[in-house]
């Protein structure tokens, strides 16, 4: 873990995963050290910012250090909220065969392996209300396009590397398309905006098994 200064008000911490930013972002959200008002979770980082006022980078700087020495499961447990998201899915994508054909799968297991998996939103990025979600089955993991599309479609839920992902609006987009949904996940009027905010649980079914979506405390 590198701690780095950014800015006047905030240290960026660099780790080596998905699952390790999830971790660091859910034990910092549960644990805040003194004086931390704002957690961005990105990629491969985190963002602290923190009210110079009431602590400084030194200081802030050693919570974290010490943070990071605790043994793992201590310092950093799962990311969550008490929240699943079930999204219902059409898989027809126009990408479907293909990667159906580049991973040796069919169509209907690409389906299957698509809708097993337990996922978490890792962080918000892109676009606005585009969530990364971590989680998806190794086999289905592909670079993203060497073309990009001009247009993809709002709703549209696609693959890319480690991640799945659904467009919550129309924009350009080089993610592998397997399907749609209806959900409306961006809505700049409701409060939040987005129904899937780092640490959400998310899970995929096929639209005629589940033709609204639910939300499941646990």
């Amino acid at each position: 873990m590198r701690v780095l200064p950014c800015g006047s008000d905030a240290v960026l911490i660099e780790v080596d995963s998905a699952e390790q930013v999830q971790q660091l972002h859910g034990a910092l959200r549960a644990a805040p050290p003194a004086g931390v008002t704002e957690l961005v979770p990105a990629a491969r980082t985190v963002l602290v910012r923190y009210d110079p006022r009431t602590t400084d980078p030194h200081r802030l700087r050693t919570a974290l250090t010490a943070l990071a020495e605790l043994p793992r499961t201590a310092a950093l447990p799962p990311a969550g909220t008490t929240e699943t998201v079930r999204i219902p899915v059409r898989y027809d994508g126009p990408d479907l065969a293909e990667v159906a054909a580049r991973t040796g799968l069919t169509e209907r297991q690409v389906v299957e392996r698509h809708t097993a998996a337990h996922y978490r939103v890792a962080f918000c990025g892109f676009a606005p209300g585009f969530a990364y979600l971590t989680g998806l089955d190794p086999q289905l993991r592909l670079p993203r396009r060497t073309e990009p599309r001009t247009r993809v479609p709002a709703g549209t839920v696609a693959v890319a590397d480690e991640y799945t992902g659904i467009y919550p609006s129309p924009s350009p987009g080089g993610w592998h398309l397997l399907g749609t949904t209806a959900l409306t996940l961006w809505d700049p009027a409701a409060d939040p905006p987005t129904r899937l905010r780092p640490g959400t649980a998310v899970r995929f079914v096929e639209a005629q098994e589940h033709p609204g979506a639910d939300h499941d405390p646990r």
